[in-house]
């Protein structure tokens, strides 16, 4: 087994000097080739909770480094070196000795600092460390990106409370660190490792019902592709059309947030058009090509294009999507794009760009640090931040057409002080669009915005819960000098119910707070105080019921509703509270209101709505 081992562990770094030895120096490289000796030799005597030797974590982290991110020598040696400092008997002044500052610095960085007293927790002030060197490099932050990438797909080896710990930060900070530094693919990689340890049966449920999918769309997508293939074949342009499945957890968010189950949440999957770099149009004109003779030969959706070229994404993203009406009779989503465009978004932040979106968005996280940084952590470093890790941007205007990006779920408030703080404190109210609104008002890509503003008018408590953006929060939280602190047992948001995959938490006043593992809440409190999660077994009790709202959309019939009502309370004798219904165009919309003892009793009770003849989906509503 050690030969093995000392076989995998060569060929792990002979696989490194390979990728590197056309991009470095023969110097360089040899700097690279000292590096992994000495950290083989400094981890010789440690084991992963796997069984594997240490150095392989290394090797791994520092080939994500040189191959998929394609940074150079001294973040390749960095990555071979991260553990070094905190793991073995090594110490700073030897590696700046052997390999320099800029080295030195890196693994600095990345090393976590043993203190005696931490500011807020451990894993924040760790947290807090890496970021503060975006304000002077990056590539620290990219190592440390790789650092957590391996250590999420090893993650199976550790304990289920670690597991939960180390999947809610990354859900939390790294994944959206890494899609708004354009790799994309480590954020989906990471949210979806996230998503499997620690919602395990929902993660596989999810992967099923995906793969049945697939199976079953074979028959209407090989086709439509192969249409697609035809019309570019009879136009001579070569390009490569395949079929891309969204991930579990993309679809699963979907879901939440549109209120909906899998089978009546849209694009699962998108088609891909990608087109070779050097040909005699532009990007811009291939894209506005392709999309012409296949808008020749497909009904387009009216409102369906997007146009990520002319405008790309913050983190960088490029294409252009339209949505096209195939032959089986589905609006498919079709994305158009370059090699090169593929190309960034595998690079991301690292790669050869002429747009400045992602430079942009560096630097204004980085005045967000230094603000933070200078203001103190009172107001809470990490929500501070997340702020500045939106998914995605909107796009906004002054009267004047000033653009102002914002991120996706922003309010006429966060645009207020986004504009200027005074304008924010005494907003009194809004014109979107030339319509009278609201200051609370949640905006759209594109909309125009004038704030009025009153002297006399200044933030007030419900403020806070309608913004978004660090800077509307900060001034409103320190105008209004106080916290909101929560305490409770079963978490009032996420309102978990026995059956349910929970994790608790040990609150200051000794009592437990119970969530659902897929709670907000939760994977931020995971994130930041991790050492008080608990193993909690929530058991359903005869007197205790949980209010629920179910709501049921079926075509009317005779007796449709009486049927329902005797499904509930004479075949599972539950007493329903209140109940809503309205129907259109013989389209019924009911909303039931009822208490149950647990999760399966709820699965149940959907099994057998869903028998009911006429009832065509079933969901819980969120209750007020």
């Amino acid at each position: 087994m050690e030969q093995n081992y000392n076989f995998q562990i060569q060929q792990a770094a002979e696989h490194i000097f390979e990728v590197m030895r056309p991009r470095t120096s023969p110097e360089e490289l040899s700097f690279i080739q000292h590096a992994f000796q000495i950290a083989n030799e400094g981890h010789s005597k440690q084991f992963r909770k796997s069984g594997e030797p240490y150095i392989l974590h290394p090797l791994a982290v520092a080939r994500i480094v040189a191959e998929d991110m394609q940074l150079g020598a001294n973040a390749v040696i960095a990555a071979l070196l991260h553990d070094l400092i905190e793991d073995t008997e090594y110490k700073m002044d030897f590696v700046q000795k052997e390999f320099g500052c800029d080295v030195a610095y890196l693994v600095r960085v990345v090393t976590k600092q043993k203190k005696e007293h931490y500011e807020i927790t451990k894993q924040v002030d760790n947290f807090k460390q890496m970021l503060d060197s975006v304000q002077y490099d990056i590539r620290a932050i990219l190592i440390k990106l790789a650092d957590r990438l391996h250590n999420m797909r090893t993650l199976a080896a550790q304990s289920p409370d670690k597991q939960m710990k180390i999947a809610g930060e990354t859900d939390c900070m790294y994944a959206p660190l890494a899609n708004r530094l354009g790799f994309y693919w480590i954020k989906t990689e990471l949210e979806n490792l996230s998503f499997q340890f620690r919602c395990p049966q929902e993660y596989a449920h999810m992967e099923r019902m995906i793969e049945d999918e697939k199976m079953r769309n074979a028959n209407t997508l090989d086709p439509f592709v192969n249409h697609i293939n035809m019309i570019l074949a009879d136009h001579q342009v070569q390009a490569k059309v395949e079929v891309k499945y969204r991930m579990p957890y993309s679809i699963w968010r979907k879901m939440q947030k549109e209120n909906k189950d899998f089978q009546h949440v849209n694009n699962h999957h998108y088609v891909k058009i990608i087109f070779p770099e050097g040909l005699e149009r532009t990007e811009k004109n291939t894209c506005l090509y392709l999309y012409s003779i296949l808008t020749d030969k497909f009904k387009e959706k009216p409102g369906s294009i997007t146009n990520y070229v002319d405008n790309p994404k913050s983190n960088g993203y490029e294409s252009f999507h339209v949505k096209l009406l195939s032959d089986h009779g589905k609006w498919e989503e079709v994305h158009i794009c370059s090699e090169r465009m593929v190309k960034n978004s595998m690079l991301g932040c690292v790669s050869n760009r002429s747009d400045d979106t992602i430079k942009s968005w560096l630097k204004q996280f980085k005045e967000v640090l230094q603000d933070i940084a200078f203001h103190g952590l009172e107001d809470g470093y990490i929500e501070n931040v997340v702020s500045s890790f939106y998914n995605d941007d909107i796009m906004v205007f002054t009267p004047k057409g000033l653009p102002v990006r914002l991120p996706k779920g922003s309010s006429a408030l966060d645009f207020a002080f986004e504009v200027h703080t005074k304008v924010g404190m005494h907003a009194k109210y809004a014109h979107i669009n030339g319509k009278l609104c609201s200051i609370k008002t949640v905006l759209r890509r594109g909309d125009s915005i004038e704030i009025g503003t009153d002297d006399s008018v200044c933030p007030e408590q419900d403020w806070a819960s309608h913004v978004i953006t660090y800077k509307a929060k900060r001034h409103i939280n320190s105008f209004l000098s106080k916290k909101n602190v929560s305490s409770y047992h079963r978490c009032e948001h996420c309102k978990p119910i026995p059956g349910e995959e929970v994790i608790g938490f040990k609150e200051a006043d000794g009592s437990i707070s119970i969530h659902k593992r897929n709670c907000t809440d939760a994977i931020r409190m995971a994130s930041q105080f991790g050492d008080s999660i608990v193993s909690v077994e929530f058991k359903e009790e005869e007197y205790i019921l949980y209010p629920i709202a179910i709501h049921v959309k079926a075509i009317d019939r005779y007796h449709l509703l009486s049927d329902i009502i005797d499904c509930i309370t004479n075949e599972l004798e539950l007493s329903i509270e209140n109940l809503h219904t309205v129907t259109v165009d013989f389209i019924v919309d009911c909303t039931i209101k009822f208490g149950i003892h647990s999760y399966g009793e709820l699965q149940i009770i959907t099994s057998h709505l869903y028998h009911i003849k006429g009832v065509e989906e079933v969901y819980n509503e969120e209750l007020e």
